[in-house]
């Protein structure tokens, strides 16, 4: 079977042999190969007593912020993220389509994928997704291609964790599109549609069916389509070798009529998940099966205080690297609800809120180690910076902002 250059690590290239001078000093002559290595381990780790391990860090970190079409936006926003002050230095905008709302990042970090409500052509109703490939040393964006997405409006993508699949859901049209990632990081397909029926109470926004973010599980077997319209989680299998999704054995999830199912996360252990209800403004706390993919509602909170009366709708939900806490995006009260998770239970209790500093935090993305958190704010075009403790969850505002038009999705790339 033909070795997929682009997915391949590469080995390191042999370090030459020092040369030793042929009289060595009578200190290391009796000490053999074995013993010096011993020697030398031996003070590295009595350095490391002394002083602490040192983590060097990586070497560039990036933020991609996709931004809706409006107030001069012009596409996605690439930006070099400094750990130390918490400043974003802009390295690139990236203007091959309007309205790149959402991007994700392939599991081996070269490629990165973008959802674009811009028609992929002018005949066509159907709406765009684009790969690139990213620079390992600078985190810059190259297109590689571009496909049709299959439906209007989309709103999420995501890869499966092998790298092999990509999914797509559309709002308008209610429906999610599989593609096939080739062996360059270009896409092919769709390799299938799938088309969602149905509608719940709301008069206004659950007429029809609005399929909304679809994420798959840790394992890649099973994934899972949240979909507004019919309050509803829409459980799949994913079927590899022909690029489908076949529907689950188990029963879809039923959200509680009106709820208004809109982004899903899993605890990093895959026994628990949890679920933003954009409609009602809620949290559902589900128990997962992770055999047979089924879902199982344990806790439903609020993620408003309780003397908020204003409009409100939730956004987008994370749990920390560590599994101890929730965080979801409040849109009217312009907040992050932030929850403690029992580790036993899975259940959750109400920390706080904190402020986003802007109006529509539609996205916001806890980093990588658990120390930052940085909120798209839509409707005040900034991307906000918060240090994160990990020891109580609460956030603190670090003074760092950058003013971007129509920020919706905020994502990270280490380059180690």
């Amino acid at each position: 079977m033909k070795r997929n250059r682009l997915f391949a690590s590469h080995a390191l290239e042999p370090v030459p042999r020092r040369q030793t001078p042929s009289s060595p000093p009578r200190l290391f002559t009796s000490i053999t190969g074995a013993s010096f290595a011993w020697i030398l381990l031996a003070g590295m780790l009595l350095a490391s007593s002394i002083y602490g391990c040192v983590d060097p860090g990586p070497s560039k970190e990036i933020i991609y912020v996709g931004t809706f079409e409006g107030r001069d936006s012009e596409g996605i926003y690439v930006y070099e993220f400094d750990r130390k002050t918490g400043e974003l230095t802009h390295i690139q905008t990236v203007t091959d389509r309007i309205s790149p709302n959402f991007q994700t990042i392939h599991p081996n970090g070269q490629l990165l994928y973008s959802v674009s409500r811009e028609a992929f052509t002018d005949e066509s109703e159907s709406q765009t997704i684009g790969a690139y490939r990213i620079d390992r040393e600078s985190g810059r964006l190259e297109l590689i291609n571009e496909r049709p997405v299959g439906g209007v409006s989309p709103t999420y993508v995501s890869v499966d964790p092998d790298g092999r699949l990509a999914f797509v859901s559309h709002y308008i049209t209610g429906n999610l599109s599989v593609f096939r990632i080739t062996e360059d990081g270009s896409l092919d397909g769709p390799t299938e549609v799938v088309q969602h029926e149905g509608s719940s109470i709301h008069p206004q926004r659950q007429q029809r069916p609005h399929a909304h973010s679809i994420v798959p599980s840790a394992d890649g077997r099973f994934v899972y389509v949240q979909d507004l319209g019919i309050d509803r989680i829409n459980i799949y299998e994913t079927d590899y070798e022909n690029a489908r999704l076949i529907p689950a054995n188990v029963l879809a999830f039923e959200s509680t009529p009106g709820a208004g199912p809109r982004h899903f996360v899993f605890h990093p252990d895959g026994e628990f998940a949890y679920l933003a209800e954009e409609l009602t403004s809620t949290v559902s706390v589900l128990q997962v099966d992770r055999r047979s993919g089924r879902l199982e509602q344990i806790q439903r909170e609020s993620l408003l205080p309780d003397d908020f009366e204003g409009a409100n709708s939730a956004a987008d939900i994370h749990v920390s690297p560590d599994g101890r806490f929730l965080y979801a995006s409040n849109r009217g009260h312009d907040s992050l609800a932030i929850y403690s998770i029992n580790q036993t239970t899975g259940r959750i209790t109400l920390e706080g809120h904190e402020s986003t500093r802007g109006g529509h935090p539609r996205d916001f993305m806890i980093d990588k180690y658990g120390e930052f958190v940085l909120v798209a704010n839509r409707d005040d075009d900034n991307v906000v910076v918060f240090r994160r403790d990990k020891s109580t969850g609460m956030l603190e505002y670090t003074g760092r902002q950058v003013h971007v038009p129509m920020a919706v999705c905020v994502t990270q790339l280490i380059l180690d």
